[in-house]
């Protein structure tokens, strides 16, 4: 039996982060400058309520998986919406529940903040991240759009 571990991220995962979160980028063919990169790792851990947050998974003591989220304010409730921005597991060890632990914690997160919601995003051609996303959110009829 394998032993996951999730727990916030620590200046000390600085590299691990950087490799799951460039893994992550290049599943979805893209690639961020270092301003970014800097940027983002920064607003993870400057504690302000809607700035992003980031969990890390260990899969007996290895880093093998990430997700960013954050609060954010809504007209449609009075608490919260947490959006999960980012969700990343190696892909040696797909299957082991890492993604569904990883969407659990997040899901902890936003009940201990009174959030109203949690919703996410992903590409229709990530069929085995959708098969899990199935199982444990609801797909919305939403289609989303952005500046051009």
């Amino acid at each position: 039996m394998t032993d996951i571990t999730i727990r916030p991220l620590t200046h000390a995962d600085e590299a691990q982060w950087r490799r799951l979160w460039t893994a992550y980028l290049e599943f979805y063919e893209t690639s961020l400058p270092e301003e970014v990169y800097a940027s983002t790792w920064a607003r993870l851990f400057d504690g302000g309520k809607y700035e992003p947050k980031g969990l890390i998974a260990e899969l007996d003591g290895r880093p093998v998986g990430l997700v960013h989220y954050m609060l954010h304010r809504t007209c449609w409730a009075v608490g919260d919406n947490c959006y999960l921005q980012d969700l990343y597991a190696d892909p040696d060890i797909r299957g082991k529940g890492i993604g569904r632990a990883l969407i659990e914690a997040v899901y902890e997160k936003a009940d201990a903040a009174g959030a109203a919601n949690v919703y996410w995003t992903t590409q229709h051609f990530n069929e085995t991240a959708r098969k899990l996303y199935d199982r444990i959110g609801k797909l919305t009829p939403f289609i989303k759009y952005q500046r051009s």
